[in-house]
């Protein structure tokens, strides 16, 4: 492990592809592999310990690439997975929470609203982490049923996906919400559509940028940031077929590669 090596990435499918480009654009300079582990995607529906499993294969294949930090992005992983894979393993392991701190801080309606998978809405992290946060305020959780398989198949803006999303936010605005938290790294690439449907002074929040921040300060910590401004290799794998990826990807298909890998 070195500060040429890699930085690590792996979500359950195409979402935590919305992390990679906020850990890519405020990294630069730095290699990423990222894992789609989209045969097995979505994770919120399986239980925690296949989660931990799944969390340990795609942990196990990075290191194997050589990879000096992994980020999991992927929520439901993180809320299910994150206290057992750092208690065995000594590589720095970057986790994703829903941001509910910053919705709870800011909200003047005292009511938040929660767009997260199953998965993730009943673990414990999650439970910990909501308690703590929002004591005086009425948090709406809603599990985004559905919404991760559309988004697998890179359907953004269909008819389904407009019905999913009006049926899905529609206990948060009659609840009178001004922030949603979305709570599963998919959920960013279906913002636009979110605006349409919530009211215009609802806000929406989701971690992204956070993570990339704490990549960097460990990486910075560690001395571990690469420092050649060579072009950097960015490659995708997935278990699954390459065609949404590339497509959430287009912007950057000069500097990428994806490819389909068995792991």
């Amino acid at each position: 492990m070195n500060k040429n090596s890699p930085i690590g990435v792996f979500d359950s499918g195409v979402g935590g592809s919305s992390i990679w480009k906020e850990v890519n654009k405020l990294l630069p300079c730095e290699h990423i592999i990222y894992l789609a582990d989209s045969k097995n995607a979505p994770y919120g529906n399986k239980s925690s310990e296949e989660i931990t499993t799944l969390s340990i294969k795609n942990i196990e294949k990075l290191l194997h690439m050589g990879c000096k930090i992994i980020v999991i992005a992927c929520n439901t992983a993180t809320t299910n997975a994150i206290a057992t894979v750092r208690e065995n393993y000594s590589i720095p392991i970057i986790g994703i929470e829903p941001a509910i701190k910053p919705a709870a801080l800011q909200t003047t309606s005292k009511n938040i609203g929660i767009l997260a998978t199953k998965g993730t809405l009943s673990s414990a992290l999650f439970s910990k982490t909501t308690q703590e946060f929002t004591k005086d305020i009425r948090v709406i959780e809603i599990i985004g049923e559905g919404l991760v398989t559309l988004i697998e198949a890179g359907n953004l803006d269909g008819p389904e996906m407009i019905s999913l999303l009006k049926k899905h936010t529609k206990p948060m605005i009659d609840a009178n919400v001004d922030y949603v938290v979305l709570g599963c790294s998919h959920y960013p690439y279906i913002i636009p559509q979110l605006k349409k449907i919530l009211p215009e002074n609802v806000k929406i929040i989701d971690s992204g940028e956070a993570v990339a921040r704490q990549t960097k300060t460990v990486l910075q910590s560690l001395n571990l940031l690469r420092e050649e401004k060579t072009k950097p290799s960015l490659q995708f794998f997935t278990n699954a077929e390459t065609a949404t990826l590339k497509f959430l990807l287009s912007a950057y298909s000069e500097s990428i590669s994806v490819e389909k890998m068995d792991f």
